[in-house]
């Protein structure tokens, strides 16, 4: 009995406090010094990230940056990796549609030989990357490889070489 009566009085004891606006001011004071903090805290990992500000920071610290833009990095290729997969399907199926719609075309107008208007259809759509209409066509990413840039030679104006 005397346990639940202490629970009583510090139960009363709280709720007093919360309706004290001295109290209330000094928790909203205190939750604006913390989210400041956080603020703040945010704003210096946001420069870390563009690079900025790093002066402070020792070599372990720079080795966990740099794993964490990694990390970061990653997720950003295999999200564009996606995205480019998921457009390279579109573009098969309305290959495919294409493809379809020409034969259809061709029936219905006559075409005197399908199988050539079909051929040539494959070969428009495909780019000549295939003159088989009924073999779909499978494209894939690859990573972009190292290509080093020569310039021209010069020319004059006759088109001779210096």
């Amino acid at each position: 009995m005397k346990s639940v009566i202490q629970r009583y009085r510090e139960s009363k004891e709280e709720n007093h406090q919360l309706i004290n606006p001295h109290s209330d001011v000094k928790f909203w004071q205190t939750e604006a010094a913390i989210l400041r903090q956080q603020l703040q805290n945010l704003q210096q990992i946001h420069r870390q990230m563009m690079g900025e500000g790093l002066s402070g920071l020792t070599t372990k610290d720079l080795q966990n940056l740099e794993k964490q833009l990694d990390m970061s990095l990653h997720v950003v290729r295999m999200k564009k990796e996606q995205l480019l997969l998921d457009e390279i399907q579109e573009l098969n199926r309305k290959d495919l549609l294409h493809v379809k719609l020409s034969r259809i075309v061709s029936q219905v107008y006559g075409t005197k030989d399908a199988n050539e208007a079909d051929r040539n259809a494959s070969r428009t759509t495909n780019l000549g990357i295939c003159e088989d209409p009924h073999v779909p066509v499978h494209l894939q990413l690859c990573q972009p490889q190292q290509q080093y840039y020569e310039p021209p030679a010069r020319a004059t104006n006759k088109g001779y070489l210096h």
